[in-house]
């Protein structure tokens, strides 16, 4: 008989049935109720042992964390908080677990600790919510492309190209590390490695994305992205997962308007079919919470801060309009902010994306039209301003909590235009010749944006690292497992 999932014996009301279920084991108290979890749920199954009939040496491998096949009824539950049970007749151990060493014990942990061994944090209630949710976003990011006509397009994992000009790069090779070949300049000799040209991770799979969108139409990419940065922060990683859509024919305000209907289309999936998931999570940050200062907690439950971003437009601000108001503000005045706003030109922190946002506007907020020197190469370039200053067609859209959630522009279809950039900041033309063949051929308008999974994720489960949304964490001095 196959066993059923806890989930669904959860829901059931058909009482008198026998049921197999397979689970690891929550508690096991007064020698006779044991708690069993099988992932399906959040809500664990209490299986009743009859122990004056069972064998005390096989109750006493019945320990938290140990895996267990129980045989038995489905019977209406008499104790509080649960409204079936299991009348077990056959208890099995399929695997034990030894109380001694077993890390999860059924108590309290800090995140910092099951950061520590992450192998088995999936088995707390919170990382059961955290990647259910983290399922139910990709799956959405999917269906949503998919019902427009996107085509998914896989890029590559290894490039020789350096999409954002950042060079943070990691960089892959063959290399024996002991006896580097060099050249006569003393220069390493790539022509002897694997792929015969320098290599790294990739960054973004937006410029091939872009070959494919001036073919294709629309086209996303959902994959693994690498960036060597040495950031220790709540909201950076060494790899996460990027979704880059590209799209012919498209203009800044059309990039606009799909980056918020797919945040809004994503963020409902959740609510509807995480619902459990979340109002777990919703309570667990309002228990956290109770130890902060009045002043420092959220206006807004986890549920309700997810409605009001459906039920609002996304404030759309130029970056000339941000600036004035950073510069008037409370904080810049007062010297509060750690970088203050003097000028136009200066590169936006995240105290200021926040302030926006949070303090400002209070919704998500989609800021356009920057100074070209502080953004990519291959951005379209507005006409200069009455005060003949240089602006790109560049978007970000900053959320409460996260800061940037989505980057995104107009991409630069002159070629003439295109070439002066590049050259501007450094960038052979000639290591980019296929990438400019779009230019040169059939060119036209197009956009595309850059969405940081992780950072999704972590807005809509409510967590407050991006350490805890991704399974297992890429940081500086850390790539366990």
């Amino acid at each position: 008989m196959e066993h059923t999932r806890i989930k669904e014996l959860l829901k059931s009301e058909e009482f008198g049935k026998h049921v197999i279920v397979k689970g690891w084991v929550k508690t096991f108290r007064n020698n006779q109720f044991i708690a069993i979890n099988d992932g399906s749920s959040l809500n664990n199954i209490q299986a009743v042992v009859d122990f004056e009939n069972t064998d005390e040496a096989l109750l006493k491998r019945v320990t938290t964390g140990a895996a267990v096949r129980v045989e038995g009824t489905l019977v209406e539950s008499l104790g509080k908080g649960q409204r079936v049970e299991i009348k077990v007749e056959e208890l099995t151990i399929l695997g034990d677990s030894d109380p001694e060493k077993f890390p999860l014990q059924p108590k309290k942990h800090s995140l910092e600790f099951l950061r520590e061994i992450a192998h088995l944090r999936f088995r707390t209630g919170t990382f059961n919510a955290v990647f259910k949710v983290r399922n139910a976003l990709a799956f959405a990011v999917h269906q949503f492309f998919n019902e427009r006509d996107f085509v998914y397009m896989h890029t590559p994992i290894i490039t020789g190209s350096d999409a954002e000009g950042a060079g943070e790069m990691f960089k892959v090779t063959t290399f024996d590390f002991d006896s580097i070949p060099r050249n006569e300049q003393g220069q390493i000799d790539y022509k002897e490695d694997f792929f015969g040209k320098a290599t790294n991770l990739t960054v973004s799979g937006q410029l091939e994305g872009e070959l494919a969108a001036m073919a294709l139409g629309n086209i996303y990419t959902f994959g693994p992205t690498f960036r060597a940065e040495n950031s220790n922060t709540t909201r950076h990683l060494a790899e996460f997962w990027m979704i880059e859509p590209e799209m012919a024919f498209y203009e800044l305000e059309d990039n606009m308007d799909l980056a918020e209907d797919l945040l809004k289309y994503v963020i409902k999936y959740a609510l509807d079919h995480c619902a459990e998931e979340i109002d777990f999570l919703k309570s667990r940050l309002l228990e956290e919470e109770k130890s902060k200062p009045q002043n420092e907690r959220a206006e807004l439950n986890l549920v309700d801060k997810l409605n009001f971003v459906l039920a609002n437009n996304f404030e759309r601000v130029t970056y000339t309009d941000a600036i004035e108001i950073l510069k008037r503000s409370k904080p810049n005045q007062k010297k509060q902010f750690k970088y203050l706003i003097d000028e136009w030109g200066a590169d936006l922190q995240s105290e200021h994306e926040r302030y926006l946002v949070e303090k400002h506007f209070k919704k998500p907020v989609i800021l356009i039209d920057y100074p070209r020197e502080i953004k990519s190469f291959y951005m379209k370039q507005n006409e200069p301003d009455a005060q003949g200053r240089h602006t790109v067609r560049a978007m970000d859209i900053l959320f409460p909590g996260i800061g940037e959630m989505v980057g995104g522009s107009q991409r630069e279809e002159n070629l003439d235009k295109l070439l002066a950039r590049m050259e501007e900041v450094g960038i052979p033309a000639e290591e980019m010749d296929w990438f400019l063949d779009t230019r040169r051929f059939g060119t036209a308008p197009h956009a595309g944006f850059g969405l940081g999974f992780e950072r999704l994720v972590l807005f809509v489960t409510g967590m407050t690292n991006i350490r805890d949304v991704i399974p297992f964490p890429r940081t500086p001095n850390n790539a366990e497992f």
